[in-house]
């Protein structure tokens, strides 16, 4: 099964058994006014300059984008939590794909806002082999352009989940990144980019190994 079939299936299933209706209403009304800004085709795309970043995994240690780059392309997913059931789907799919991705030269990490107590558990629910680093305030990810602030009935609603952004993330500023993949080349310009408002639909991990075979064909 397809990690996008994956996703389907388990929407259907939240939209029709696990949430009101109320509840499934505001979070479509969201994820229209989110795509409506057009917020996502101002992100940064393939042919740009990837922003420079340092940034701690779960333990604390600092992870800088430069030194990754000295031994081979980044392979970087962008997810908002671990409270995210398709975020964990997403990241289960990157852990398949995690070998063929190291085999072409990459090396692959996820960015999360979220603090290194949720990272590891992140790690540990999902038996993920790849680091996941912290991004205080979604800064990197607004570096990407793609930081936003939860409309307020959307914070409201994940609350009344018992999804609590303030603790997970250490502020209270109320934003995520829009999930995203991207592929950076050893130069540090972005090869692959993908960016959707809608964190439903995620791509397949396929897309990210064959930018990242192509440019070992080409290096």
């Amino acid at each position: 099964m397809t990690l996008q079939a994956k996703l389907d299936a388990f929407r259907h299933q939240f939209e029709t058994t696990m949430a009101p209706p109320e509840a499934v209403a505001i979070i479509h009304r969201t994820t229209d006014e989110l795509i409506a800004t057009g917020q996502a085709d101002r992100a940064l795309k393939a042919g740009d300059r990837a922003p420079d970043f340092s940034l701690p995994d779960a333990d604390g240690r600092m992870v800088r984008a430069t030194d990754l780059l000295a031994s081979g392309p980044i392979a970087l997913t962008f997810y908002r939590g671990v409270w995210c059931p398709y975020c964990n789907l997403d990241l289960q799919a990157l852990e398949e794909a995690a070998n063929a991705i190291r085999a072409t030269g990459a090396q692959l990490i996820a960015i999360t806002p979220q603090q290194a107590a949720s990272s590891r558990k992140a790690i540990r629910d999902n038996s993920l082999t790849f680091p996941v680093l912290s991004d205080a305030g979604n800064q990197v990810a607004d570096a990407f352009g793609l930081r936003f602030r939860l409309q307020d009935e959307l914070s409201a609603l994940y609350a009344s989940f018992g999804v609590d952004l303030p603790g997970s993330n250490g502020d209270d500023s109320q934003t995520l990144p829009m999930p995203a993949r991207y592929v950076i080349g050893t130069d540090g310009k972005i090869a692959y980019a993908e960016v959707n408002p809608d964190y439903t639909r995620r791509p397949e991990p396929g897309e990210m190994i064959a930018v990242l075979e192509s440019l070992r064909v080409t290096a």
